[in-house]
């Protein structure tokens, strides 16, 4: 019989799921105060806390329908709420109705999250079925943080009608995450093969972007992913061959059990008649 894992450890991801919760309160309290830059880096320091409790959770087997439902709560809150606030209290909040963006993109982050709840079975391993809530929330928050950096100010980039284009953006990352878009989950990293070499220079320059130029790398990393999912659907759509693989459950982070699709059940008077006559025979190819 197995021996029970240590309270601590089977505690920890949900640990990750609420640090979250804290700094997408603190995304938006800081928000309120006039600190948007603030605030973009809290959401940015959420992301990888989401990102962490679904690994941890998976490393010690201690995934549950609780971490489920939490993970989902706070990824609306931080993902959600938050970043559609920092773009009101920053941008938007100078026209009587504009807070309508911040209602639309936030019932577009919910939607998501509900309907990956309730879609457990259906999504690609190395692909997400619509833009994932934390890239769209993400996008939004680090936008006031690229805004302070030369690389927009002093570059045909500031001279873009923004005040307008983002509210574009809030109903395009809004529909993305509810829609059917293919995008890419995390890449595959080796050396074996070109695609798994090309994945780990990825990566190896997203940590280093990361690292050294954050301001200047999110926001444009972030748009670019945007649009790389949405080219490469509409490309594949054309050739009628989006990609297929196999099935995973690790949405957004959320931590807990993969569940299988149940098996029809047959009919009663089919199962009747098989043992009145023995199963048939499987189809020779």
């Amino acid at each position: 019989m197995a021996r029970p894992l240590p309270r601590p450890v089977v505690l920890l991801p949900n640990g990750f799921t609420l640090a979250n919760l804290f700094f997408g309160v603190f995304a938006i309290v800081a928000a309120s105060r006039g600190d948007y830059a603030r605030a973009g880096a809290y959401v940015v320091f959420g992301g990888i806390a989401d990102a962490l409790d679904g690994r941890v959770a998976r490393a010690t087997n201690t995934g549950s329908r609780f971490g489920e439902e939490l993970d989902s709560l706070v990824d609306a809150i931080s993902f959600g709420l938050a970043p559609a606030l920092i773009m009101y209290f920053a941008v938007l909040n100078q026209q009587g109705w504009d807070w309508l963006f911040c209602f639309l993109f936030t019932m577009c982050a919910v939607i998501r999250l509900a309907r990956f709840n309730v879609e457990q079975a259906g999504r690609a391993k190395t692909h997400f079925q619509g833009l994932p809530s934390p890239a769209a929330g993400m996008t939004l928050a680090t936008y006031y943080w690229f805004s302070q950096t030369p690389l927009y100010t002093q570059t045909m980039i500031a001279d873009l009608p923004w005040h307008v284009m983002l509210r574009y953006i809030m109903l395009t990352l809004g529909f993305l995450m509810i829609s059917n878009v293919s995008y890419a989950a995390m890449p595959s990293i080796g050396y074996r093969t070109v695609r798994e070499v090309l994945g780990s220079l990825l990566v190896f320059g997203t940590i280093v972007g990361v690292i050294f130029l954050p301001r200047q790398f999110f926001f444009p990393a972030l748009m670019g992913y945007v649009v790389y999912g949405l080219a490469r659907t509409v490309f594949f759509g054309l050739l009628g061959r989006l990609p297929q693989g196999e099935f995973d459950h690790d949405d957004d982070g959320i931590d807990g059990p993969p569940r299988r699709r149940r098996r029809r059940r047959r009919p009663r008077a089919e199962r009747r008649e098989e043992q009145l006559t023995g199963p048939t025979p499987p189809h020779s190819t």
